[in-house]
């Protein structure tokens, strides 16, 4: 069986990183953007981060463009955005595909682990599966991931816990995290 252990991906600089470097620590995986009605999320992490970090939790933070072009700019770029504007410190990787025939393959295994099952009930919800819908369309079966800010929760063993959809609220994900820490 298969961990995020087994994957290796690039750093904003382009380095190869194993992920098995974060074996033994809790992770929250997350795909990001800069201009997206989700960029306060970056907030919540961060504090997150900061409060939880010294307990071996890290948040992975992967930019991504596929979704209505809301991370535009280098990886340079998006790193001085989300430093000045929210003070992340938390390690944040190259711009990547998380759907179609390029996806990530972190992603795709991610998703097959812990697959979508809806962003939850209320208007703004069902507007956002219309809308992601529309611009998943032309990823067919490849379209792994519905939106930005999308969360996987991995525990110490490099297993996928949870999928947090960007609808979830940032307490209920924190809530998560702490409890995977204490176990």
């Amino acid at each position: 069986m298969s961990t995020v252990y087994d994957f290796t991906v690039k750093d904003r600089k382009g380095n190869d990183v194993n992920l098995s470097d974060y074996k033994g620590k809790v992770l929250l995986i997350v795909n990001t953007a800069t201009g997206c009605g989700f960029t306060p999320h970056y907030a919540p992490l961060e504090d997150m981060y900061r409060d939880l970090r010294d307990k071996d939790f890290e948040i992975l933070d992967f930019p991504c463009n596929q979704f209505a072009n809301q991370a535009p700019g280098t990886e340079d770029e998006i790193h001085e955005f989300c430093t000045l504007t929210f003070g992340t410190e938390f390690p944040q990787f190259a711009k990547i595909d998380v759907n179609g025939e390029n996806a990530d393959p972190l992603f795709a295994f991610l998703a097959s682990e812990k697959p979508f099952s809806g962003f939850g009930k209320g208007v703004k919800n069902a507007m956002l599966n219309k809308f992601a819908d529309m611009n998943n369309k032309k990823f067919g079966d490849k379209a792994y991931i519905k939106w930005n800010f999308t969360k996987f929760l991995i525990n110490r063993e490099g297993n996928v816990v949870s999928r947090f959809e960007p609808t979830t609220d940032m307490s209920e994900v924190r809530n998560a995290v702490e409890r995977e820490i204490g176990q």
